[in-house]
């Protein structure tokens, strides 16, 4: 019987035992490689993940072409177990003081929720759930694990930044996806062997992000991400703007995020007051831009785009940005509305110099766009 256990390790070593009722030669040795591969590959993606089971516990054709569904056999009574064991839990906790208590499955793991063995508090379920609701509507007692959530994720996307990997000779960290796919062709047997290393990650980010008071619902998420993102890659500049730009990289590095709120509040003047883009993208271009901008830096800005300010300003250097930086990503939290339309002064005078324009307004939708739209430099 498969039984929900509480560790990645825990559970391969299990499926390894499940692999031996089914005529597989496992032994210690096999288990430990199985690990190890976990090591050089992406935790985020499933199919890396299938993989690298594969290349390390199959050993003749027949083994390769029954994997797969023995593979997801065994995670589907898994998942069976884990959902039993949430649900009684639910019922043995109904009238507990702490009913947000739970573990951390293993399905958590697999889609992306990771962190190095270390059990968390959310679960994949309540992750998934909270990723989806807009910031805006998240009531007051789910705060606190939204905030977990997005320091989880914005960990695993600047890990997922920084992991970049190119072929090389050299005989040091075997590529599984790319050492499976050229011996297909030869039967399933390995002969030959793809080998990988780290490629030299110069890519930049700058992140600007609106704190006025029509992001007021927003603000705090998004300036969780920034800094818990921060904390992982270090390739970041980070500022917040209202009516005028503060550059708050240090001071995202050196505090916690509630001392980074309170610094913010009572630094900034136009904290959570009105939004001068123009302004405040106009101090960015002329006290930093020569600095931070190059080909390799990508340029978020974070806003809904209402702009009290001078609109010839924001369109002047935006285009300027533009010009300078790989990439210019706008995301927008009203954009996640379906009835939403550019329909604001500030975006429509951007959006001529914007590469990519999408929605920001749940943890979801910054997951999509770190994925798709930051690891790309090429211009839309």
């Amino acid at each position: 019987m498969i039984s929900r256990l509480g560790s990645i390790s825990a559970n391969i070593v299990q499926f390894c035992r499940f692999l031996r009722t089914r005529g597989y030669t496992i032994g210690t040795e096999e288990e430990i490689t199985s690990l190890n591969a976990l090591h050089h590959i992406d935790l985020a993606n499933p199919d890396e993940f299938l993989l690298a089971m594969k290349a390390t516990l199959c050993k003749s054709k027949k083994q390769l072409n029954e994997f797969d569904e023995l593979f997801f056999t065994y995670w589907k009574e898994l998942k069976k177990a884990v959902d039993s064991k949430l649900k009684e839990e639910k019922t043995l906790k109904k009238n507990a003081a702490s009913p947000n208590e739970q573990f951390k499955s293993l399905s958590s793991w697999l889609k992306g929720n990771q962190n190095n063995e270390t059990l968390e508090t959310a679960s994949y379920s309540s992750f998934e759930s909270l990723s989806r609701k807009d910031f805006s509507t998240v009531p007051d007692d789910e705060i606190d694990e939204l905030m977990k959530c997005m320091k989880s994720l914005s960990r695993q996307l600047a890990a997922r930044v920084k992991r970049r990997y190119e072929k090389t000779s050299n005989r040091n960290l075997p590529d599984l996806r790319l050492t499976l796919r050229k011996n297909l062709r030869r039967g399933g047997e390995l002969m030959d062997i793809v080998y990988r290393k780290p490629k030299k990650n110069r890519v930049k980010i700058v992140i600007l992000c609106d704190v006025s008071r029509s992001m007021e619902l927003y603000s705090a998420f998004l300036l969780q991400f920034m800094y818990a993102f921060q904390k992982v890659y270090s390739r970041v500049e980070t500022f917040a703007f209202s009516t005028s730009l503060v550059r708050i990289t240090s001071m995202m590095k050196e505090n916690n995020f509630r001392d980074v709120l309170e610094i913010l509040s009572k630094e900034s003047s136009g904290w959570h007051g009105g939004t001068r883009i123009g302004e405040s993208l106009e101090t960015f271009s002329r006290e930093y831009a020569e600095k931070l901008l190059d080909r390799k830096t990508i340029v978020i800005i974070l806003s809904d785009g209402w702009d009290t300010g001078d609109i010839e300003m924001l369109r002047r250097n935006m285009e300027n940005i533009h010009n300078r930086a790989a990439k210019l990503i706008w995301l927008n939290p009203l954009a996640g509305y379906e009835a939403f339309q550019p329909e604001v002064s500030g975006i429509k005078v951007a959006m001529p110099f914007i590469d990519v324009f999408a929605p920001a307004h749940n943890a979801a939708s910054l997951r999509k766009i770190f994925q798709l739209g930051v690891a790309n430099l090429k211009k839309s």
